[in-house]
């Protein structure tokens, strides 16, 4: 399953209500949301779960409702889980997770998942998304993830063919801000490393939509939503998810 031109990212693992209060945590609001943003143009939602209190989880009943209710909510739209570990989680039981719900799509950060000491376990689990159709989508935050994923699907450890990426801006950076120009040494690295890639962008701060344009540009595609920013590109605050979506399709 190919990556869409846009995905939306409309919860994260972090901010609440507090922060914005158009930000979607239960399943209903997440599926409203799901339904407003296709309907803007994304072609797939990232989703997370939240618990009772709000929590970050990696529940698979949580997300074998939600994936259900998408599907009949908005059954055009792809949906692609998270295995964020948010300090919460090993990466046994990020393993565990999509080795249970087995979903369409799943986005996991190379340098969380191949923590795991033994790294036969990574293989393993890397072939058998492979074995079962499962689109596994590497989160990459600077060169030397780049580097990294090259290295495992070198050795092995990552299955041989295109693989698909997500290139996180401004992340780490001062203030969590991003500029196009952040995606230069990423890219440089990929083709140096001649991976066959099926990339993506999510930038977080208020240049997000100008990030994601040079992206796409540069033929790659685009994370868009409130995980990484609740901004408009004037700075003024988006009204929603939808919102952000809407502004990055009449960009493009």
């Amino acid at each position: 399953m190919s990556l869409p031109r846009i995905m939306v990212a409309p919860t994260g693992a972090r901010l609440g209500k507090a922060d914005h209060p158009a930000l979607p945590l239960t399943i209903p609001e997440i599926v409203a949301c799901a339904v407003d943003c296709h309907a803007a143009g994304a072609g797939a939602i990232h989703a997370h779960v939240r618990d009772a209190q709000g929590a970050h989880v990696l529940d698979a009943g949580l997300y074998a409702e939600l994936l259900a209710e998408l599907s009949r909510a908005v059954p055009g739209m792809a949906a692609q889980i998270t295995t964020e570990a948010v300090g919460r989680y090993s990466a046994a039981e990020q393993r565990a997770l999509v080795m249970a719900l087995r979903p369409a799509m799943v986005s996991v950060a190379l340098r969380e998942i191949s923590t795991e000491p033994d790294e036969r376990l990574t293989r393993a689990f890397y072939h058998d998304c492979a074995g079962a159709g499962i689109a596994v989508q590497h989160i990459l935050y600077d060169a030397v993830d780049v580097d990294r994923l090259a290295a495992l699907q070198g050795a092995g450890v990552v299955p041989a063919g295109e693989v698909q990426v997500l290139h996180v801006l401004g992340r780490y950076s001062a203030g969590q801000v991003s500029a196009p120009s952040d995606l230069t040494e990423p890219l440089v690295r990929q083709r140096a490393a001649c991976l066959q890639a099926d990339w993506a962008v999510c930038a977080f701060g208020p240049a997000e939509t100008a990030c994601l344009v040079a992206a796409i540009a540069q033929g790659g595609k685009a994370r868009i939503g409130f995980e990484n920013n609740l901004l408009n590109a004037d700075g003024s605050p988006a009204r929603d998810n939808a919102d952000r979506v809407r502004e990055l399709v009449a960009a493009l």
